[in-house]
């Protein structure tokens, strides 16, 4: 292992975890936002999103050139793949964020909607599952991971709820239904931040064990 292999992955390292930070804090301001009704919001993450997707493109060509140059094996090996589908889950939550605000500005401006209670619960365990899984990523602490895993049903849980209350206060209301439409689509991009959660813990949990626990029934 030569001392250039061994800087190229700790840049790699310090690059996945400023690019966790960045996705953490802008779907966390587009959910905070959305709850306040923030004007301007979606161009605001809009462009951060640019800096976020700037760090993907980079991570990823470190990623490629250390598989072309230094061939590692191993924990090195699954390391760098690891990074490379995190990369990936981070970029999809960031892009998550950006569509959340789009439709809130949507929300605003085609009239209220009556906001569900649930929907802070689900944005709250959702967050707290992206959180968890990147705290077990950076631990790498696969008994955490698998608890972010096993919490994917409680969002899923309360998605459907959801859907159904907004479901049926169209149906008393014809009047809701642009606004409903939209959120419709928050609550299922809520639920897909909490997707990708519960895949970084997937991948954590091979990083740490080697074991791939992708596409398995929680109870196994």
């Amino acid at each position: 292992m030569t001392i250039h292999f061994v800087r190229e992955m700790e840049e790699l390292h310090r690059g996945i975890l400023s690019m966790c930070s960045a996705v953490e804090e802008l779907i966390h301001d587009s959910v905070d936002g959305f709850r306040a009704g923030r004007e301007g919001l979606a161009q605001e993450l809009s462009l951060r999103d640019q800096d976020i997707d700037a760090l993907d493109i980079r991570i990823s060509e470190d990623c490629l050139k250390i598989l072309a140059l230094y061939h590692p094996v191993a924990n090195d090996l699954r390391r760098v793949a690891v990074v490379m589908r995190i990369c990936a889950e981070l970029e999809r939550v960031a892009d998550l964020a950006v569509s959340i605000a789009e439709r809130s500005a949507c929300i605003s401006a085609c009239g209220s909607f009556p906001m569900p209670e649930r929907l802070g619960q689900m944005s709250r365990e959702a967050l707290s599952m992206l959180h968890d899984s990147i705290d077990s990523f950076v631990e790498q602490n696969a008994e955490l991971a698998r608890d972010v895993c096993q919490r994917d049903e409680i969002v899923d849980s309360l998605n459907r709820e959801l859907i159904d209350e907004v479901v049926s206060a169209i149906k008393q209301n014809a009047s809701l239904v642009e606004s409903g439409l939209h959120l419709f689509s928050v609550i299922r991009h809520v639920e897909r931040v909490a997707d990708h959660a519960t895949n970084i813990a997937e991948e954590v949990v091979y990083l740490v064990e080697g074991a791939l626990v992708r596409h398995r029934h929680p109870a196994g």
